[in-house]
């Protein structure tokens, strides 16, 4: 059976494409699954530095599978949040950087994947939006909790209670993408932000992305505290030396990961 996630590492930055056009790229159990395995893989391999994800064709993600869901018992509508919820999470709290380059429809399961990325670079042709109340269901992958937290609950609660679609313009506006561009651009955007980041130093920037996700979760005391330590833990690294003698040395560091 054809993979229906591509990957392919150049220089540190793994491209991630969902190539399931026939359904617009859209999120069954056995895509969830494959994310997942591409995922681990990222996380743990040393040759990986940041990622790019994106979708073929028309689409970022359409959504979850509607035809496989149709059939699904509660339970098995369970199972498959869960899963769901254990792929969004892994992408979220990987100390990795995850560019979601959205190339065209990111509706449901596919807003739900691109929120749990850090960084959301949109075209022009992007269409955005949570629209799981116009068949019956909620958004099951995060959506309710990341979106609310990215824009705020009542610009949320509009957008997930009217199923409303929006361009990437419009998402830019509220919020929920970083950057706009052109289609024949976004590749190079997502290449760009992703080669300026590889330049810093690996390990700070997966602490400082730890202590941001820290934050959005726990009291602002409990969340100092965190940085606090995560502050004084980088000093053990080569690479905190490394970056400040470059600096005081007036030369571009050479960070090792240690």
């Amino acid at each position: 059976m054809a993979r229906s996630v591509k990957f392919e590492n150049k220089e540190g930055i793994l491209y991630i494409t969902i190539d399931r056009q026939e359904a617009l790229n859209a999120l069954n159990v056995s895509v969830l699954e494959e994310l997942y395995e591409v995922f681990t893989m990222a996380e743990n391999s040393e040759e990986v530095k940041t990622v790019l994800l994106t979708g073929e064709g028309k689409a970022f993600v359409a959504g979850a599978d509607i035809q496989q869901m149709y059939e699904m018992s509660p339970k098995e509508g369970r199972d498959m949040a869960k899963l769901g919820h254990k792929v969004m999470n892994l992408i979220e709290n990987m100390e990795k950087p995850v560019i979601a380059l959205i190339n065209g429809f990111a509706l449901g399961g596919g807003l739900e994947l691109a929120l749990a990325c850090d960084f959301r670079i949109a075209s022009t042709k992007a269409k955005v939006g949570q629209p799981e109340v116009g068949l019956g269901i909620i958004p099951g992958f995060g959506g309710t909790q990341r979106l609310a937290k990215l824009i705020g609950k009542g610009k949320a609660k509009r957008l997930i209670m009217t199923g409303e679609i929006i361009d990437g313009l419009k998402a830019l506006e509220l919020g929920i993408v970083e950057e706009v561009t052109e289609p024949d651009t976004l590749m190079e955007k997502g290449v760009a932000l992703a080669e300026t980041i590889m330049k810093k130093a690996p390990l700070a920037v997966g602490a400082a992305k730890t202590a941001i996700n820290k934050s959005m979760d726990v009291d602002s005391k409990s969340g100092s505290d965190f940085e606090i330590e995560s502050f004084s833990s980088v000093f053990s690294t080569e690479d905190k030396m490394e970056g400040m003698s470059a600096f005081l040395e007036k030369r571009e560091a050479a960070f090792k990961n240690k």
